[in-house]
């Protein structure tokens, strides 16, 4: 059986750096912390009082305010990237045949915060089981992926990827599965995550995995910097239309790139902490070399996992340099969660589609927020410190891992006719 090539045609995101592709690009580039102080609710008596929050984000310009109010807010933010990323591609039920567009869509938690207002409203209550009809519906994980496909009248493969923070990255290597094995045409998929609240902060507090610089929000996601004390919360939505080549070059499509391959492991090792040698890390980057039939040298940039946390980054720069060699020091590598926070579920596919503007664009986007080497880490690696850097980007590795040793990586390269 040929494998069918795939390329992305469509783009689409909102972020706390931007409620657009090319805002969120512009921002990336220029360096732009998203972090600030948290308005979603009253985050005083937290240890963590500071988030990478949508700022000013009104549903209801963007979604209709009787369909609004039945989504949570991941729905939301998935819907509205999804939006913008169809429209960019151009795809339809008359541009497509619609039994074979599908929606393969991510989120690591889901309706986290429905799944809390719900049961607070309860048991604030005399015990009687009043619950808004849409409870489940709007806090199931699976249903931004639903949402999106009776939204656009699309029929073809529809489901969810959980795999906590590599969740979006398996996401699009499930849809560049279905669409190279001949399943469908067009995949539109992707991540959303909207988990600043009481319980989700509350939660990764209790685990003290996130930063309490509470006096310095907008430099306190700094990956591989020696003072780096945990990451920062994030969330928005990541979006990407994958097709099949003939499908694109048939109906004239407009093409950002072309999906190498991709690869997923387990690190076997831990509920949270990386394997220290980044066992996992080193695996899935040479499962997802295999898969596209590259070699290490062919990598001219690696977005990183980077959370900011001081195991995380350790291992994953291990990994790097076992994988690569001495090719490592001619990367580009940079952790744009320094300035999106870490969006969870929703970070792979807004660090895939960094990656795939910096392959079309050829400009790697910085790791800001350093101060301080890590006599820890090898820093004769190009983290990409502060600044951009204009460099021919031929191909591009993304890395998500995530909570239960789960570990993605996807490959875009430059498309070649």
């Amino acid at each position: 059986m040929t494998l069918k090539r795939v390329v992305v045609t469509g783009l689409g995101a909102l972020t706390s750096i931007g409620k657009t592709v090319e805002e969120y690009w512009q921002a990336l580039t220029d360096g732009v912390s998203g972090c600030d102080n948290i308005q979603q609710f009253d985050a005083s008596k937290f240890k963590t009082r500071f988030a990478c929050e949508v700022k000013d984000f009104d549903p209801t310009l963007y979604l209709d305010r009787k369909e609004a109010r039945k989504m949570d807010r991941f729905t939301q933010f998935a819907m509205i990237a999804a939006d913008e990323a169809v429209k960019d591609a151009g795809i339809t039920t008359e541009t497509a045949n619609p039994d074979r567009v599908g929606v393969i869509f991510a989120s690591g938690i889901g309706g986290l915060i429905t799944f809390q207002e719900e049961i607070m409203n309860f048991a604030s209550g005399d015990g009687t089981p009043r619950f808004n009809p849409f409870f489940i519906p709007k806090m199931i994980l699976d249903i931004a992926a639903g949402q999106i496909s009776m939204k656009h009248g699309f029929r073809g493969p529809n489901y969810a990827v959980v795999s906590a923070c590599a969740s979006s990255t398996n996401a699009i290597i499930d849809a560049f599965d279905n669409i190279r094995l001949g399943r469908a045409d067009v995949i539109v998929t992707g991540g959303s995550e909207a988990v600043i609240s009481a319980a989700g902060c509350g939660g990764f507090n209790a685990m003290k995995a996130m930063s309490e610089r509470n006096d310095d929000p907008k430099t306190a996601s700094r990956p591989f910097d020696k003072d780096r004390d945990g990451f920062v919360m994030g969330e928005g939505a990541g979006v990407l239309i994958l097709e099949s080549l003939e499908h694109a070059l048939a109906r004239g499509a407009k093409i950002y790139c072309e999906i190498a391959g991709g690869g997923a492991t387990a690190d076997a090792h831990h509920i949270t902490a990386p394997h220290p040698e980044g066992l996992g890390a080193k695996n899935v980057m040479n499962a997802a070399l295999a898969d596209a039939g590259m070699l290490p040298s062919d990598i001219d940039y690696i977005n990183v996992h980077g959370t900011s946390t001081p195991l995380g980054d350790i291992a994953e720069t291990k990994a790097i340099l076992n994988v690569f060699g001495s090719h490592a020091y001619n990367i580009n590598i940079s952790a744009t969660k320094s300035m999106t926070g870490h969006c969870l579920g929703a970070a792979g596919a807004l660090e895939a589609l960094a990656c795939i503007l910096a392959v079309t664009k050829d400009v790697i986007p910085p790791t800001i927020n350093h101060f301080t080497d890590d006599p820890e880490l090898d820093n004769k690696l190009n983290f990409t410190f502060n600044k951009p850097q204009y460099k021919t980007v031929n191909a591009a590795l993304s890395n998500t891992f995530g909570f239960g040793g789960h570990n993605a990586s996807v490959i875009v390269k430059k498309f070649v006719g």
